[in-house]
């Protein structure tokens, strides 16, 4: 295979997983970032004492192939396991926290669903396949094959607690293939689980990660790893140029200073919503960008609270918890930062993590601070007992979070392929094609 030389445009965790790639191929790569750091939405800050994650709190290793990625990186032997008495989860049910089933015996036990909601749910190996015409929302299919009380109290707050969105808004297909597949395959999810459990790779264990300055330090891990005079930050990419045997990228830095890449391909992980901002010279189908930045967003807060541990009467003995939107309460839910890892805390504190806007409340997300933060006092002091004001808040505001996989994926993956087979040499990734989750952005493999 012929060495190439290879500009990726953008410096996240797709970006920078894809560089790794290429350079273990054998081919030369230059990254170019627009802003002063790699690494893009892993963001990690210490203040005052706490230690404050802005986007992904956690990495979820839950299959062989990015474990091994992560291995071969380099990564892993810095990572940090979680608290392994944080596998408890929590949802809201009657405006209490309810503790989600670990085992069969504590399914039957359990209040998260009541007894006719848990009967429905046993019931799914009976239920018929869909037609699978790639358009059925996750809504539809959580309610045809497990009930409307899983809808409304699993389905739910779990698409809120991973896209800040409703899955009537979500693309089953996009958003969970591997359900999509499962039915089809086995037409019953209990059975395709079961039949998988045992064949399919998987680590020993599933991990939840992170490291001890913050989830910033795997970009900063996977980054060591690349040449560092390739590695551009602070330059804006202003112009993507075919000239028939390659490519042409320009960027300019803060200073105005204009520079100019030579390259074989051209790998754009830059959200699809920014390449708008670039000019594209001489482009064959040039129309099919307007659908590659069809992309839905919700604005999404994160809220964090330090607070003395005495001051909570719950345990805070788990993970978080999410609520349903059918609670009627303004937060999403709420991580157990300082259980989950050590060290997110100073002594005697308790550091909380709460979600709040996406597509449930997007103007709360955008509100006055204070506004925000009497909302989750309030939520908080109902569902967790917080007897007092906490000594440390801060906010972060997300105007654009998650771009979600609804419909509009299939417009943004179908744009990228009509490009690449067009333009030889040019491909596109990032979360708006490849999947949000982290293991998709490691994995996402470009040709």
């Amino acid at each position: 295979m012929k060495n190439k030389k290879i500009c990726i445009l953008g410096g996240g965790l797709s970006g920078l997983s894809t560089a790794w790639k290429k350079m273990r191929q054998g081919h030369e790569i230059t990254l170019i970032e627009s802003s002063p750091r790699l690494g893009g939405v892993l963001q990690s800050e210490q203040r005052n004492g706490y230690l404050l994650d802005y986007g992904a709190n956690t990495l979820s290793l839950r299959n062989q192939e990015t474990s091994d990625i992560l291995e071969d990186m380099g990564v892993l032997k810095y990572a940090l396991d979680a608290n392994p008495n944080a596998n408890k989860r929590f949802i809201v049910r009657n405006q209490k926290l309810v503790s989600l089933p670990l085992n069969f015996s504590s399914f039957l036990s359990s209040s998260f669903l009541s007894p006719l909601g848990k009967l429905r749910l046993l019931l799914e190996p009976f239920i018929q396949r869909g037609n699978h015409d790639g358009m059925e929302t996750v809504a539809s299919f959580i309610s045809r094959r497990l009930g409307k009380e899983a809808l409304d109290y699993c389905g739910n707050p779990f698409i809120s607690g991973i896209y800040a969105s409703d899955p009537e808004t979500l693309n089953l297909a996009n958003a969970f293939p591997a359900l999509s597949r499962m039915e089809k395959q086995y037409r019953s999810l209990l059975v395709g689980m079961f039949k998988e459990k045992s064949s399919k790779k998987k680590p020993p264990k599933t991990r939840l990660l992170s490291f001890p300055e913050g989830m910033n330090q795997l970009a900063y891990h996977i980054q060591k790893n690349l040449p560092q005079d390739q590695l551009y930050t602070n330059e804006s990419v202003t112009s993507v140029t075919n000239f028939g045997q390659g490519w042409k990228v320009k960027s300019h830095n803060q200073a105005g200073n204009i520079s100019e890449f030579l390259c074989d391909e051209v790998i754009s992980t830059i959200p699809v919503d920014q390449i708008s901002n670039i000019i594209w010279d001489n482009l064959k189908g040039q129309e099919h960008l307007s659908n590659l930045m069809e992309v839905t967003h919700f604005p999404l807060s994160m809220v964090f609270f330090g607070i003395g541990r005495e001051e909570i009467s719950h345990n805070l003995d788990g993970f978080g918890f999410l609520v349903p939107e059918k609670e009627k309460l303004s937060i999403l839910g709420t991580l157990f930062s300082s259980t989950l890892f050590e060290n997110r805390a100073p002594h005697g504190k308790v550091l909380l993590t709460t979600f709040v806007g996406g597509e449930r409340m997007p103007k709360l997300a955008l509100a006055q601070d204070e506004q925000i933060y009497k909302a989750v006092e309030k939520d908080l002091s109902k569902l967790i007992g917080m007897k007092k004001e906490p000594s440390f808040k801060h906010i972060k505001r997300w105007k654009q979070s998650i771009p979600l996989p609804d419909k509009k994926m299939n417009l943004r993956i179908k744009a990228s392929k009509e490009l690449s087979f067009l333009n030889n040499g040019l491909y596109f990734s990032g979360s708006a094609l490849s999947g949000v989750s982290l293991p998709n952005c490691i994995e996402a493999d470009i040709a």
